[in-house]
This record gives C-alpha cells, sequence and structure tokens, in this order.
C-alpha cells in the first residue's frame, strides 16, 4: 500500500512540475496569427507526456494550457482540452516504438514516429478546439481553422526539432544507465 501511495504522489509532482513548465514556458511564445503562437513549450508537453505516458501527458497539457491562459487573462478551455488532447495521444509514443526510449534509443525511426504522432496529435487536439470554438465562443469557423492549420504545423515542427532534442538527450541519460548497471553485472 505504502508503494503505491508513493506512485501516486510520485506522478502528482511530475504532473505538477510539467504543468508548470509548460504552463509558464508558454509564456515564450512568438505571436504568428489572431490568438496564435509559436511556442517552443510544445516540446515539453511532448517530452513529459513520451516520458509517463497520456494520463501524465493530458494533465500536464490541460493544466499547463490554463495556466498560460491565466497569465493573460482568459482561460480557452477549449484550447486546453486541445492541449490535454495533444499530451494524451503524445503519451502513446512509447507504445510504438516497443519503450525504445527506455532502452536508450531514439534515432532517425523514433524520430520520425515522434514526428508523425505530434502531428497527429496537434492536428486532431486543436481540431476539436475548432469545433468547441465554433459551438461554445461562436468564433468563426475559418478563422477558427486557420489557427488550427498554423497551431498544428508550427506545434509539430517545434516538436520536432525542440522535442527530438530533448529526447535525444534522455535516451543518451537511460542508454549511460543500462551501460552501468551492464558494467555491475560482469
Amino acid at each position: 500500500m505504502a508503494n503505491k501511495n508513493v506512485n501516486y504522489v510520485k506522478t502528482v509532482v511530475i504532473i505538477a512540475i510539467g504543468a508548470a513548465l509548460y504552463g509558464f514556458g508558454g509564456l515564450l511564445s512568438i505571436p504568428v496569427f489572431t490568438n496564435t503562437y509559436l511556442k517552443p513549450a510544445m516540446a515539453i508537453l511532448a517530452l513529459f507526456a513520451a516520458l509517463w505516458g497520456p494520463v501524465v501527458g493530458a494533465l500536464v497539457g490541460f493544466i499547463g494550457h490554463c495556466i498560460t491562459d491565466l497569465v493573460y487573462g482568459q482561460i480557452w478551455f477549449s484550447w486546453a482540452l486541445g492541449s490535454a488532447i495533444v499530451g494524451a495521444l503524445m503519451g502513446l509514443y512509447p507504445k510504438f516504438t516497443g519503450r525504445s526510449l527506455e532502452k536508450g534509443v531514439f534515432g532517425g525511426k523514433q524520430v520520425g514516429i515522434f514526428t508523425l504522432i505530434a502531428l497527429i496529435s496537434n492536428f486532431i487536439g486543436y481540431g476539436v478546439s475548432v469545433v468547441l470554438d465554433v459551438i461554445m465562443y461562436g468564433e468563426p469557423f475559418l478563422k477558427s481553422l486557420t489557427q488550427q492549420q498554423i497551431t498544428t504545423v508550427s506545434n509539430t515542427v517545434v516538436i520536432a526539432v525542440i522535442g527530438s532534442a530533448l529526447m535525444l538527450l534522455v535516451a543518451k541519460k537511460f542508454a549511460s544507465s543500462i551501460s552501468l548497471t551492464e558494467d555491475k553485472n560482469v
């Protein structure tokens, strides 16, 4: 029972750290269209999701997005939900790669899979945001659709470049840990 509580506390701490990094990191962004930004912090969301799975990814995405929006003065729940969906789908990365990251592997194939998941995640997640913007807020469809397309492309590029660099560093860390473990067993 105590071990289960430790895991729960660890997960809550990971979510809190990820949401804070993603949320406050989202303040460092470059405007590219109406209420649409190039956000390097998307790499943080992708990293946390890929490392700790869909639930952590979804919560880091949702809470982190709300933090950014709160600082700007208005929470757009439609886009916070979109970030949650992106995080949840990015959290499926280990399943598509046979947990290669944990084995210290992040090569060309893994970068390709990571980037493809990022593209699909952003398209679906922020596609939901478009529908909700139109329904909940009465936003013009074409404006919201343009935001979604720009967001999908810019987030995918950020995740492919910055996120892949972070994932490579994590893979190297895992690889060195595996190497140390093997040395002890010799």
